[in-house]
C-alpha cells in the first residue's frame, strides 16, 4: 500500500478485533504509526496480537487501554498519546457495542451501555482530539488538514432496526455529530466524516454469516452477494484520512455491497 499516510499519528478506538484490528492495520501499511486502543485488560492480549502483526508487517504502533465511554480514560489516552509522539493527526471513532432487545423489555442499562459507548464515546473521543488539533494547528509537511476524524457509523443511521432500537438511535446521533462537528470546525480545516458499513464479517454479527443457511438468507439483503471484510473498511479509512480525500468533509459513505439500495425492491416490490 502506497504509504499516504507516512509521518502521521492515528488513533484507532476499539481496535483489538473486528473492524477496528481491520482499520489499525490498513492504517499502518498507509505509513501511520497507530494507536490500537483496547477497553479493558481482558481484551489486551487480542489488542496485543494486532500489533504484532501490524510491527510483524513493517508497521510501527502502540496499544493503549480506555473505556472510551470514560471521560478521565479518554482525556488520559490524548494525554499519553500526545506525550509519547507530540501530537494526533486522525481518530477513527470506532469503538462500539450491541445490547440487542425487544424494545419493550429493554432494560434502561441495556439502553445507556449502548449510548455510553456507540454516542457519548464518540464525542468524549472527538473533543479531545479536536481540542488537540487547535492546540498544535496544521501541519503541512504531513497533511493539508490540519486533522481527521472518521466517525464509525452504520447502514443503521438510514435503516431502522426493531429489536436494536439502541444501536439504531446511537447510529442516527453519530450523524448529526459527525455533521455537526464538520459544519463547525470546517474552516479550521478539520475534516470529519463517517463510515456506514453494512455486513461486514466480524465477531459482533457471527450469528448473520456463521451458517450457511444464515449467509445465504443474508444474501437476500446484499445486491452485491458477497460479506464485507475488515480491510475493506480499512481501505477506506485509509482513504477519508489522505490528502487524496482532502474536499470530501461531513459525508456519511456507506460501504455496504448495496443494502442502501434495498435488494427487497428487486423484483418491483
Amino acid at each position: 500500500m502506497d504509504q499516504v499516510l507516512k509521518g502521521q499519528i492515528a488513533i484507532i478506538t476499539g481496535a483489538s478485533s473486528g473492524i477496528g484490528a481491520g482499520v489499525a492495520k490498513s492504517m499502518a501499511a498507509a505509513g501511520a504509526t497507530v494507536v490500537v486502543n483496547y477497553p479493558v485488560e481482558a481484551t489486551k492480549p487480542a489488542a496485543d496480537a494486532v500489533l504484532k502483526e501490524i510491527t510483524d508487517a513493517g508497521g510501527n504502533g502502540i496499544v493503549a487501554q480506555c473505556d472510551v465511554s470514560k471521560e478521565d480514560q479518554v482525556i488520559k489516552l490524548f494525554a499519553d498519546v500526545v506525550a509519547q509522539f507530540g501530537t494526533v493527526d486522525i481518530l477513527i471513532n470506532n469503538a462500539g457495542l450491541q445490547r440487542d432487545s425487544k424494545f419493550d423489555e429493554m432494560t434502561l442499562d441495556q439502553w445507556n451501555t449502548v449510548i455510553s459507548v456507540n454516542l457519548t464515546g464518540q464525542f468524549l473521543c472527538a473533543r479531545e482530539a479536536i481540542r488537540e488539533f487547535l492546540r498544535r494547528g496544521p501541519r503541512p509537511e504531513v497533511s493539508a488538514a490540519t486533522g481527521k476524524i472518521i466517525c464509525m457509523s452504520s447502514v443503521h443511521e438510514l435503516i431502522p432496526w426493531g429489536g436494536h432500537v439502541n444501536y439504531a438511535t446511537s447510529k442516527g446521533g453519530i450523524k448529526m455529530l459527525m455533521q455537526s462537528l464538520a459544519q463547525e470546525y470546517g474552516d479550521r480545516k478539520i475534516r470529519v466524516n463517517s463510515i456506514c458499513p453494512g455486513a461486514i464479517q466480524t465477531p459482533i454479527n457471527k450469528a448473520a454469516w456463521e451458517t450457511p443457511q444464515a449467509l445465504n438468507s443474508l444474501m437476500s439483503l446484499i445486491p452485491y452477494n458477497r460479506i464485507g471484510q475488515p480491510q475493506d473498511i480499512g481501505n477506506l479509512a485509509v482513504f477519508l484520512s489522505s490528502d487524496q480525500s482532502d474536499y470530501i468533509t461531513g459525508a456519511s459513505i456507506f460501504i455496504d455491497g448495496g443494502m442502501t439500495v434495498f435488494e427487497g425492491f428487486s423484483t418491483g416490490g
